[in-house]
């Protein structure tokens, strides 16, 4: 959500790395089964799924914050923050919500596989010259999501491949345009995104009229509750703390292991069954995430210097 911090990764033990991998791994692996597990709960999508919980998870979070001190966003930023929640929370939580609505949890979390490749072609556009390296896991990751809209699962639900391609292109922009701006801290970055997306997506829930059931499930009420306290406190807390303390490759490697889980849970704990097809085209887009994240991580350890004199690279 919000931009990785520039300064040096702070000294960390084995055991909290590993402990927070863990949860980003596993916590946003496990919100796409959230999500199904939420809606068939009876909890409306933008409303309480998308817009409810977030609302919850930001206003927790910003209260927190502000207990402990740490100053609110200037009148200045919060454009800023708002202009990201629109992009990030609305257009990219949103969308994949409703798809989901359509579409299997796995299969949702394949499609979103994509974002790091949107992220390095925006940031080409923006003038960050992706390396050579980086241009080939971009060019293997699109192969990756033209053959998933070819002919899979997805061909059945047009209008849930269309949310699925908006959310990773939104949630890709906003975090390529949010480098270099106006911004709080990370955690109040977050907590203000969150706050602004999700009541933009309840009044949007609202307008389409969604209503709150009258008898939801208490599976889906604890799907829903998961989401908020897990999802989006513990999984992006672990994922901010991992921004300080370890090298960016290595932070944003959730990308290459959450759709994975999520097939994974989609079909031990939601009966989902995926083809060839969709596992193929899984395996591909990875091969191509992959390809990028090591491509940047070669980038990251060069000295000031060499990296100075490759604005290819930068």
């Amino acid at each position: 959500m919000a931009s990785p911090s520039a300064a040096a990764p702070r000294s960390a033990s084995a055991l909290a790395i590993a402990l927070a991998l863990a949860s980003v791994y596993l916590v946003w692996g496990s919100t796409y089964l959230g999500i199904r597990f939420a809606l068939e709960g009876g909890w409306p999508p933008l409303l309480a799924v998308s817009g409810g919980r977030m609302l919850l998870a930001g206003g927790l979070m910003y209260a927190v914050l502000r207990w402990r001190g740490m100053p609110a966003p200037t009148r200045a930023q919060w454009p800023a923050l708002a202009f990201m929640g629109l992009l990030m929370m609305l257009l990219g939580n949103g969308m994949v919500v409703l798809a989901e609505e359509q579409v299997p949890s796995g299969l949702a979390a394949i499609a979103i596989a994509s974002m790091p490749l949107w992220m390095g072609l925006f940031g080409a556009m923006a003038g960050r010259h992706p390396s050579r390296g980086e241009w080939l896991g971009i060019g293997i990751g699109f192969l990756g999501v033209l053959w998933l809209n070819a002919g899979s699962s997805l061909s059945s639900a047009p209008s849930g491949l269309v949310m699925l391609l908006i959310a990773p292109i939104a949630w890709a922009f906003g975090s390529v345009w949010s480098r270099g701006r106006d911004l709080p801290s990370p955690f109040m970055a977050a907590a203000a995104q969150m706050l602004c997306g999700g009541a933009m997506l309840v009044v949007l829930g609202l307008a389409m009229g969604e209503r709150l059931p009258d008898e939801p499930t208490a599976h889906g009420t604890a799907a829903l509750i998961y989401l908020a306290l897990f999802g989006s406190i513990v999984g992006f807390g672990a994922y901010v703390w991992l921004l300080n303390h370890v090298r960016p490759a290595l932070a944003s490697s959730y990308a290459y292991v959450n759709p994975p889980i999520a097939v994974l849970l989609g079909a031990w704990l939601g009966a989902e069954r995926f083809s060839l097809h969709d596992l193929g085209a899984l395996a591909v887009i990875l091969v191509g995430v992959v390809v990028i994240s090591r491509a940047k991580a070669r980038v990251e350890v060069v000295p000031p210097q060499a990296a100075a004199s490759k604005p290819s690279d930068a």
